[in-house]
């Protein structure tokens, strides 16, 4: 073998080792930003579940079917109110409370918790009466409608729909206001707290408005 053949084995191997050399420690970075990323990952869902506490767990166990009741009236605002006002509002609740529901169920999925299956018969314990809830004979200590305040307002149409749609309401809106203080008070998880904040914010002028709409009849 020549001079020049070994100088050109020796060349191919150094290369060969550098090779190698260079994939290891690109595995090792990728292995270690892996694990680095799963870290920050599992890091960040342990601290979302320490962040809240039992009133957050309840917030969001009463407020889905308190919220899934209030859609539920306001679907019958379509075909059966008279007044455009009325259908309106009918649709800024319906569209401003969905999304609120498929979040505090995500919250609860993601905390362990079991998800509401349905409106007044999964209301929690907390559903105690509350100061102006029950002086109408209407509804329960949070504001939710019984079934026979449900199957009356599916019957009304017209005028007499939109004034109990605009009693119930106002009655209903109390009573998430109510549990949104609530939460404001005790809570202690961030998004939860920012929830219960703007529920008080837009319940309490849709309150304002409906009592006008029901003063103006």
């Amino acid at each position: 073998m020549t001079a020049q053949h070994r100088s050109a084995i020796r060349r191919a191997a150094a290369a060969v080792a550098t090779a190698v050399a260079a994939a290891l420690v690109l595995t090792a970075c990728g292995s270690s930003s892996d694990n680095s990323a799963k870290s920050a990952v599992s890091a960040s869902a342990s601290s979302s579940a320490a962040a809240h506490n039992t009133a957050d767990v309840t917030f969001a166990t009463d407020m889905i079917p308190h919220h899934r009741q209030a859609v539920e009236m306001a679907a019958l605002a379509a075909g059966r109110a008279s007044s455009a006002s009325v259908k309106t509002l009918a649709e800024k609740i319906e569209k401003a409370q969905d999304p609120e529901i498929n979040t505090m169920s995500g919250w609860l999925k993601a905390w362990g918790k079991d998800v509401p299956t349905d409106t007044a018969s999964s209301m929690g314990s907390s559903m105690g009466s509350m100061p102006g809830m029950a002086s109408s004979g209407t509804t329960t200590g949070t504001g939710m409608m019984s079934s026979a305040d449900m199957a009356m307002l599916e019957k009304a149409s017209g005028k007499a729909f939109d004034s109990a749609f605009l009693t119930m309401m106002v009655q209903h809106h109390q009573g998430a206001v109510a549990m949104a203080k609530t939460e404001l008070s005790k809570g202690s998880y961030g998004p939860a707290r920012t929830m219960a904040q703007d529920i008080i914010s837009s319940q309490t002028a849709e309150i304002s408005l409906m009592k006008g709409l029901l003063g103006s009849k």
